[in-house]
């Protein structure tokens, strides 16, 4: 279809030969495209730009959430030397700062600065006419499994967060491509579940002791387990669109936007205001209560164990068909709020503290978990579950508020929670 239309325009249409300067950017745009939508140039290229974005935004957020951490450390502390200046009962002072503020600051300083270098960065390659050009190189596979190419596009924002890519599937026309689109969206990691695939790559996969090689290595092996959740999207798409979601896909016709320069302005805007502040207000809301509720867990016994040690004792013969155990299943199941606070929960069961606990050196936090019977097949696992389980509360809030319906959004939580587990009961198996 499109070589005949190219014929057809070839014999019908005469081009003005004498403006030299036009035709020189026409064919220099024209050798960028044939570059990068290649069949031998595109996908590389693709792949090249995400480890150079992941390696920005691993290298970029670390000072900044130090610097945050910080400050609300700072402040937490302020807000307790007022508590004790009034005298407020201790169980006071542990709901409200040891539970709701330390999460709420861990959420802010964890997931802000992540998201203030992806978005922007993601609204440049869109601003620029880069971003279209990936819905392109993606819009073969996604209609060989019946999809959208659009997809691509919700995709690659959920890198960001899978909230907001959720809410980008409403570009997508077809209602039963923009279902596919949702249900799978979680299938790539958030920058939320960013911190404890980086930490675990750091301590059991990467000893390099250069930390320019290490962020590059860290990088690429992030970038590996991306791409087995792209993988996966396109196998749960092409498995809906021949089961719960059956049909053709629609005609998806993509003109290439030209090359321009990205307005900063319009950039900062979109990015800051319409993706960060509205992603970071909604894991703000969840995870106050959750707060509340995890010193609740961690505080209130029963026959001298707090009720987070008799739930994690619970779930321990599960999480050991998992290759895992009870306090690492708790912790996923506890930072469904958030996804940022999984490995913090992890660290305060061991440790057997009432609170969340920061340990910000990694051979520290490796010594910790080692001691808890951690190796490198538990870290593998942890990685696998953190990459294929249940979205978080705002993810599924979304969902339901985008389908209006409680089937999808039970979909949308069993699809990734089943693969999770499935993958993880093989590989004890195997190892």
């Amino acid at each position: 279809m499109y070589t005949k239309a190219e014929e057809i325009f070839i014999k019908t249409v005469k081009q003005d030969c004498d403006d030299n300067s036009k035709n020189t950017s026409f064919s220099c745009k024209s050798k960028i495209d044939k570059f990068l939508t290649g069949k031998l140039t595109g996908y590389p290229i693709m792949l090249l730009f995400l480890v150079f974005i992941f390696w920005l935004t691993i290298t970029g957020a670390n000072y900044p959430s130090a610097l945050l951490s910080r400050i609300f450390t700072g402040l937490g502390e302020k807000l307790s030397s007022l508590f004790i200046i009034f005298h407020a009962p201790d169980w006071l002072h542990g709901m409200l700062i040891d539970g709701v503020y330390r999460v709420l600051s861990w959420v802010v300083s964890v997931m802000l600065p992540p998201m203030a270098i992806f978005f922007p960065l993601f609204t440049l390659l869109e601003d620029s006419g880069f971003l279209p050009r990936i819905a392109y190189n993606l819009d073969r596979p996604f209609q060989k499994c019946r999809a959208c190419g659009k997809q691509a596009l919700c995709m690659c924002m959920g890198f960001g967060c899978n909230a907001a890519g959720v809410t980008g599937c409403r570009i997508i026309d077809s209602p039963r491509e923009r279902l596919i689109a949702i249900l799978t969206n979680s299938f790539v990691p958030c920058n939320g579940r960013f911190p404890t695939l980086i930490a675990l790559l750091t301590m059991f996969f990467i000893t390099s002791e250069n930390n320019i090689l290490n962020t590059f290595s860290c990088s690429l092996f992030l970038t590996l387990f991306i791409l087995l959740g792209i993988l996966m999207t396109f196998f749960i798409s092409w498995l809906l669109s021949r089961t719960l979601l059956k049909g053709l896909p629609s005609a998806f016709i993509l003109e290439l936007p030209p090359y321009r320069l990205p307005q900063i302005k319009k950039v900062l805007i979109r990015s800051v205001f319409d993706r960060t502040v509205f992603v970071l207000k909604r894991a703000v809301i969840v995870a106050a209560p959750a707060g509340l509720f995890l010193w609740i867990m961690a505080n209130i016994e029963i026959q001298n164990n707090t009720l987070l040690s008799c739930f994690t004792g619970l779930l321990d013969p599960f999480g050991k068909l998992l290759g895992m155990d009870g306090t690492i299943l708790s912790a996923f199941i506890l930072g469904f709020p958030a996804n940022e606070i999984v490995m913090p929960i992890i660290l305060m069961s061991y440790l057997s503290q009432g609170t969340l606990v920061e340990i910000n050196d990694l051979n520290s936090l490796k010594e910790i978990l080692i001691s808890n019977g951690w190796n490198l097949a538990t870290a593998l696992h942890v990685m696998i579950f953190s990459l294929f389980h249940w979205p978080c509360s705002t993810t599924l809030i979304t969902i339901h508020k985008e389908t209006g319906s409680l089937k999808w959004t039970a979909l949308a939580f069993l699809l990734p929670t089943l693969i999770g587990i499935v993958i993880c009961f093989i590989l004890t198996l195997l190892f």
